[in-house]
């Protein structure tokens, strides 16, 4: 049973369109790190970039970065992502997150706190869990919002330079923006987080079979 209580946000890519979210719950005692790599699985982030999540404090409007230490950057401060729990910044209702991911494309996704409750029934192995959502997520090293933009068109259109290029670049000739397999999401939000920090804490590489799971290789068989 989930003993600690269960932390409700809603989470949105930021600054585009249509819109690409996510409502997850995940348990309170987790660290801030975790969070991350469960953000990471949720939006098709592949663990190849740096990150940080940053919460502004109030009443001074104090903005704290936490990261993955020697993940952040020469002559930066922040907090220790892997030992601060989560709980401990965020506990009311309405409190903001905001993950940075992969500096160059400058990757936002903002999470929402919903609510704080408990479920003595739900299994603890459950969490953490997708309940709704919309769009694919993104794609990386394309440029960020913009070329994300443009990949959707392209394949929208389905012909062009541009559609071929991407369709090279990529390996696939469809490719649904707006597409959201929630079944699929929480089958791998039991696995990947743990791949994510494995590399990013412990700098040890995916295994031959995560690296399958990554890839989704499992729907080939």
């Amino acid at each position: 049973m989930a003993s600690h209580p269960i932390y409700q946000f809603y989470t949105e890519l930021n600054d585009y369109e249509p819109k690409i979210w996510r409502r997850i719950q995940v348990p309170g005692h987790i660290t801030v790190a975790r969070l991350g790599y469960i953000v990471m699985t949720l939006y098709e982030m592949e663990a190849s970039h740096l990150f940080c999540i940053q919460k502004e404090f109030r009443p001074y409007h104090e903005l704290v970065t936490y990261a993955v230490p020697n993940e952040y950057g020469d002559g930066e401060e922040a907090k220790d992502a892997t030992t601060e729990k989560m709980h401990s910044l965020i506990y009311r209702v309405g409190d903001q997150l905001t993950m940075l991911y992969d500096y160059g494309d400058g990757w936002k996704v903002t999470l929402t706190l919903e609510k704080v409750f408990e479920d003595k029934e739900l299994p603890g192995r459950e969490l953490p869990r997708v309940l709704e959502g919309e769009g694919y997520g993104i794609i990386e090293d394309c440029g960020g919002v913009g070329g994300l933009e443009e990949i959707a068109k392209a394949y929208a259109a389905k012909s062009g330079r541009r559609y071929a290029e991407y369709c090279e670049w990529l390996g696939e000739d469809e490719l649904d923006l707006t597409a959201f397999d929630r079944d699929d999401m929480n089958l791998r939000l039991k696995k990947i987080p743990r791949i994510y920090q494995d590399l990013y804490e412990y700098d040890l590489m995916p295994t031959k079979q995560s690296t399958d799971f990554l890839k989704r290789r499992y729907k080939n068989r």
